[in-house]
């Protein structure tokens, strides 16, 4: 009985597999590592006494598939794996179609035939684009995406929809997730992007330790208590936890849920400067510039039905994430090729 983790080597992913691993789940990763380091799964090997099983391959890789369902008995998926940079999405659209959408259907065509039946999605809370109104619950209306990225996600949760129709014995859920934020309180697991970070708080955090010289605020005047945009941030660890009560519960014998991951609060970009310069006991340079094209005042979640639904609620607050990310952070500043 093994849980096969798409993306595993992931942000998110890594500390999912630890979660999991500590409550004495056996875990196979499949990562091809192009936006991740097998260093984090070492960690959360160190970390929990266990190792997971570990393939370097792409999801696009239907033999790499087959012979992950035929060696291993597996009876759930949680999928992490796709490309994830907005701003990239926008230059390469034609990659995160293949990768994001193409990939999922190889998956979940793979799944088929290996005769499993549970799948649980790393969604986002961008399938709702410019939202109408906030809190965004999930009977908020989706569409109207403002990038490739996002659109993949919409177009991957209506997949899943048809195919949960067709196939009812089926159990997938669509996880929104709001801002992922933080790192493991040991300090060694946290979020490593390739390049110039496209997330605020890890752009923050190399600005703190002098990797970068300067955070860019776009936009101070929208109508916000501070003037700068407001987002829902969630610590990483809650996220993980999110995955296991989603998984305990598939879905209550339904075949298809979408489910927001998210605090329910909203903080501004001030708010996470200063509270990062409270953990990190230093002072953040940042400008303040122009509003960016497709950036929206406010955006935060009602996540009452994970409470109802799931059992879960984020219990860690924006100075815990924070302090973990600022720890995370000093103690590998350049990450996990330092």
């Amino acid at each position: 009985m093994a849980i096969l983790v798409t993306g595993g080597a992931g942000y998110i992913g890594s500390h999912t597999v630890l979660a999991l691993l500590e409550r004495g789940e056996d875990v196979v990763v499949i990562d091809n590592l192009s936006n991740a380091s097998q260093e984090s799964l070492i960690r959360v090997a160190e970390l929990t006494g266990k190792e997971p099983a570990i393939c370097v391959a792409d999801i696009l890789d239907r033999n790499a598939l087959k012979t992950l369902f035929a060696q291993h008995n597996i009876t759930d998926v949680i999928h992490f794996a796709g490309l994830k940079s907005v701003s990239e999405s926008i230059a390469k659209p034609l990659a995160y179609y293949e990768n994001n959408v193409v990939g999922t259907m190889v998956l979940l065509d793979e799944m088929q035939r290996a005769g499993v039946h549970s799948l649980i999605f790393s969604s986002s809370a961008t399938v709702y684009g410019n939202p109408e109104s906030v809190p965004l619950s999930e009977a908020s209306r989706t569409g109207g995406t403002t990038n490739p990225y996002g659109t993949s996600k919409l177009m991957v949760e209506q997949i899943l929809r048809d195919f949960s129709v067709a196939e009812p014995h089926f159990r997938i859920t669509c996880l929104r997730y709001f801002n992922p934020a933080g790192a493991h309180p040991s300090g060694r697991l946290g979020e490593d992007p390739n390049g110039i970070p496209n997330n605020l708080v890890p752009y923050i955090s190399q600005v703190a330790i002098g990797k970068l010289a300067c955070l860019t605020v776009f936009g101070d005047d929208y109508p916000t208590p501070d003037g700068t945009g407001v987002r829902d941030y969630i610590h990483v660890m809650d996220l993980a936890q999110g995955h296991l009560a989603a998984l305990d519960h598939r879905n209550d014998g339904e075949a298809f849920k979408a489910i927001n991951l998210g605090t329910g609060v909203g903080y501004s970009v001030l708010d996470l400067i200063k509270a990062f310069e409270k953990a990190a006991q230093t002072k953040i340079n940042y400008r303040i510039v122009g509003r960016r094209s497709g950036d929206v005042a406010e955006c935060w979640s009602d996540s009452s039905l994970a409470r109802q639904q799931l059992g879960w609620q984020a219990t860690r607050n924006l100075e815990e994430m924070m302090r973990d990310a600022w720890n995370w952070q000093k103690n590998n500043p350049g990450g996990y090729n330092a």
